[in-house]
């Protein structure tokens, strides 16, 4: 893209300055469906966002959506204390994220919320956030998945922001890709395809790849998951096809013991054993690209 700049909350930043990039994170998330689980303390926030900067980290994008959370006016401090670029989200999780009431009063306006929280900022804060996330279903979509999608798809006519969408278990993908790229216009590459690593279909990967969206495998923090040891065939497989391109990796830190300070893998995990796994196998070159040039591109927009 020609003057695409990456929509950070400190500003708009030129894609090159994003840095080593976890593609998929959450430093703030709460949701009934992680109850007591919450990542809430922005303490612990900002030494997550330390201990990846340690490892040579420039970059997270954050996917926490609206509703879930996201404490956006604790995101400049922490990135700046850090170092760490941060790009929020605007969007809408599965609707069991959600109260009835809530989604009752997006009614008639998703669309307006996802470019107002775009372009004039997330509430008071002023902040804007630098893509959409929205979410599928276990190998389809219920009509939430189509609500929210269309009005992402409106969201992205009127803004240019990417889609970052959350495949349920890693499935359905194609009918994401028929939705948002077909029936909706939406082009592939402004879609970015999380947790493909929990379906190691690799048929189906490379038929999202090969229809031009970005392919996101996420998740080392994840127990019982087909992520680490699978997620390096699958990677190379669609390297060796071509698609190297196509291919981002992020954390999806969802809970507090996933982080690095309590035990778990947390963000620097990415930096330090999940990408020094891939080089001995795939080369440092490729890599790099996964780490740096990808998320570069898969997240610059010329802002609208």
């Amino acid at each position: 893209m020609v003057n695409a700049l990456i929509r950070t909350v400190l500003g708009d930043v030129e894609p090159r300055l994003l840095g080593l990039c976890d593609a998929h994170d959450h430093l703030f998330i709460r949701s009934p469906q992680l109850p007591g689980q919450e990542l809430g303390d922005a303490s612990a926030a900002r030494a997550e966002l330390n201990a990846f900067r340690s490892v040579g980290g420039g970059g997270v994008v954050q996917w926490t959506p609206y509703g879930l959370g996201r404490r956006v006016a604790d995101l400049p401090l922490l990135s700046r204390a850090s170092g760490v670029h941060v790009v929020c989200a605007t969007g809408l999780h599965q609707a069991a994220h959600y109260s009835p009431e809530l989604l009752e009063s997006l009614r008639g306006g998703l669309a307006e919320v996802f470019v107002s929280e775009l372009t004039e900022g997330v509430g008071p804060s002023g902040i804007r956030a630098g893509l959409i996330k929205v979410a599928g279903g276990f190998h389809g979509l219920d009509a939430h998945a189509r609500w929210t999608m269309t009005a992402a798809a409106e969201a992205h006519r009127a803004t240019g922001a990417p889609i970052a969408v959350h495949l349920e278990l890693g499935t359905g993908a194609l009918d994401v890709l028929d939705l948002l790229c077909g029936a909706l216009g939406v082009e592939p590459h402004r879609v970015i395809l999380g947790h493909l690593n929990r379906s190691p279909d690799l048929v189906v990967q490379r038929q999202a790849a090969d229809a031009g969206a970005y392919l996101a495998f996420d998740g080392p923090s994840r127990a019982h998951h087909a992520t680490d040891w699978r997620m390096p065939d699958a990677v190379r497989a669609l390297a060796e096809a071509g698609f190297g391109d196509r291919l981002l990796l992020g954390g999806d830190t969802v809970v507090a013991g996933a982080r690095s300070a309590d035990g778990g893998p947390g963000m620097p995990y990415l930096l330090r054993r999940v990408g020094p796994r891939l080089a001995v196998e795939l080369g440092e070159e490729l890599v790099e690209r996964v780490f740096r040039e990808n998320p570069a591109r898969a997240f610059s927009v010329e802002w609208r």
